[in-house]
């Protein structure tokens, strides 16, 4: 099963990156000069390594696990990136208010408030599912738009720099600010990514609640009636959780990188963890590989359209490829676990 995980991500890779090639191809642009300059962006040396695709990377493993917590019972929350975006607004609100305190306090709290309003966030879809039935991949999409809108509304009215003049908030507080790798932009959510990656495999394998994620996301009527499982706690804890990491993500990404609230804070990484928790096909440790690798495409595309003039939206194409193709092997792979295969009856004898 693990071996045909893995050769299932590497195809979805594969056809994604040949589908990039054809479409610059017959675009007219040069696909050998373009790859060439992602690399380079991504990998060419040390501090394009540590300060672009690392640092991109610890969002999107954060989320990616977040992601893989919803995915596993079941629960699809596709509005990860609302989340992110309600977790930097109370990260950023914290961490303007914690200038007199030490940064073993000031740090921890910003976390702390990223990952409650990402859980507070995912509040109403939860309630609205257990209560009136309504699908979460529908209302938590929708969110996602709000809280867009309410970043706007923040950075132009009561997180607005003191100035009025940019719509942005102020900079946090020094103290609040995650420590860097000399040298790099490279910050201490690095480590707090890989943490949590370890801690939600304990969980997905040696905890009695991991085993209910996994029954609830396999079969909820089996879950219930077999196993007695609350199927509606299970969800609820589900998607709670889920949103509560995507949230740290957010609140990690303002005290390590931004610093600051501001409007498109995020390139997308609520939707792109989606493409990294599907092709680890949700499993913790391998999210920390597939998340640097969507880094790595995130960092190669900045340098793919300065140094080759392609558009950095067409790694995207990678990204839907991917997506696409790991859904239609999960359906593949779910039709054959449940396919019944009926015994041909035995010839009455004489």
């Amino acid at each position: 099963m693990r071996g045909s995980g893995l050769l299932a991500g590497a195809v979805a890779l594969s056809i994604g990156l040949g589908v990039l090639a054809v479409g610059l191809w017959g675009a007219g642009f040069d696909a050998t000069a373009a790859f060439a300059a992602l690399w380079r962006g991504a990998f060419g040396s040390w501090y394009a390594f540590t300060s672009a695709t690392l640092v991109r990377a610890v969002p999107l493993i954060i989320i990616g696990l977040g992601i893989a917590v919803a995915f596993r019972a079941g629960t699809l929350n596709i509005g990860a990136e609302g989340q992110f975006y309600a977790g930097a607004i109370a990260a950023t609100w914290a961490g303007l208010h914690l200038g007199g305190a030490s940064a073993p306090v000031a740090i921890p709290a910003v976390w702390l408030s990223g990952a409650a309003a990402g859980a507070l966030w995912v509040l109403l879809p939860v309630w609205l599912r257990l209560r009136f039935g309504v699908l979460e991949v529908i209302s938590t999409l929708l969110l996602n738009f709000v809280a867009e809108y309410l970043v706007s509304w923040m950075v132009q009215g009561p997180l607005q720099e003191a100035k009025r003049i940019y719509p942005q908030s102020d900079p946090i507080a020094e103290v609040a600010r995650l420590p860097l790798w000399p040298g790099t932009r490279l910050h201490l959510g690095l480590l707090v990514a890989l943490i949590a990656a370890a801690t939600v495999w304990y969980v997905f394998q040696r905890t009695v609640w991991g085993f209910e994620l996994l029954a609830t996301g396999a079969g909820p009527q089996a879950a219930r009636v077999s196993g007695r499982i609350n199927i509606g706690r299970v969800t609820a804890a589900a998607l709670l959780w889920s949103g509560a990491i995507a949230g740290l993500a957010g609140g990690i990404e303002v005290g390590g990188v931004s610093y600051a609230l501001f409007q498109n804070l995020s390139p997308g990484y609520g939707f792109t963890a989606i493409a990294v928790a599907l092709l680890a096909r949700l499993r913790p440790l391998a999210i920390v590989v597939t998340g640097v690798l969507f880094g790595a495409l995130e960092a190669g595309a900045g340098a793919m359209q300065r140094d080759a003039g392609i558009p950095a939206v067409a790694v995207y194409v990678v990204e839907g490829v991917i997506i696409l193709v790991m859904l239609l092997a999960e359906a593949t792979a779910r039709r054959a676990r449940t396919r019944v295969v009926v015994p041909e009856p035995e010839p009455e004898s004489p």
